[in-house]
């Protein structure tokens, strides 16, 4: 493929799905775009996310509904919440296809929490956030 029609690479951008406490002190998840670049502006961000995978136990495809954001504007070293996530979905690929502009650049990548990676196990602290998670740069 020529390279010239890969697009641009995306860089400093990521993806976090992060425990929070919710109501009565119970954990719930969420997902997060992070904007890590020192002076760039996000903007036009368009997101899609998905799940999908197969029941291990009948080997029966299994898919989520796919659910679209919209966001105008991420300032540098910002982050906005995208959606919340269920533990039930935890055992299928999680993507989020993420598309923005920056100074008339149009840049999309992909990113994709393989299933069971989002675990306790696999959080660590994401200092933007102030939370444990999984991030995907």
């Amino acid at each position: 493929m020529r390279e010239e029609l890969l697009g641009p690479k995306v860089e400093n951008v990521a993806v976090a799905i992060v425990q929070e406490k919710g109501e009565n002190d119970h954990i719930i998840y969420n997902t997060y775009l992070l904007n890590l670049k020192d002076n760039e502006i996000m903007e036009g961000i368009i997101i899609t996310s998905r799940g999908y995978g197969e029941n291990v136990a009948t080997g029966e495809t299994i898919k989520t509904s796919m659910l679209r954001h919209c966001m105008e504007i991420l300032l540098p070293n910002e982050a906005a919440r995208i959606e919340p996530i269920v533990e039930d979905v935890f055992g299928l690929s999680n993507e989020y296809w993420v598309s923005f502009w920056v100074q008339d650049v149009m840049y999309d990548k992909k990113f994709i929490f393989l299933p069971e990676t989002i675990n306790e196990k696999n959080m660590k602290l994401i200092p933007q956030l102030n939370a444990k998670g999984v991030m995907i740069m």
